[in-house]
């Protein structure tokens, strides 16, 4: 989760990612941040994230972005 929300900082410092569960519906995330997320995340974690995994319900919150890392490491 430590690097997860590094990641995540790195894209917007300003946001509180320990507290937010609103990152897509809110519009803090937009498409080319989640690009570039997805991008990162597949190359940290060594996992695939296929376009049925980019649902905004993956991407609301950083436990939800970390429990969908630990689903796709566990297949």
């Amino acid at each position: 989760m430590e690097k997860l929300m590094e990641l995540l900082s790195e894209l917007h410092p300003e946001v509180d990612f320990a507290s937010e569960t609103g990152l897509i519906d809110k519009k803090i995330l937009t498409s080319f941040d989640v690009v570039n997320l997805v991008g990162e995340l597949m190359d940290e974690y060594d996992i695939e994230i296929n376009a049925e995994h980019l649902i905004p319900e993956n991407f609301n919150s950083a436990q939800a972005i970390f429990d969908l890392i630990t689903r796709l490491e566990e297949e």
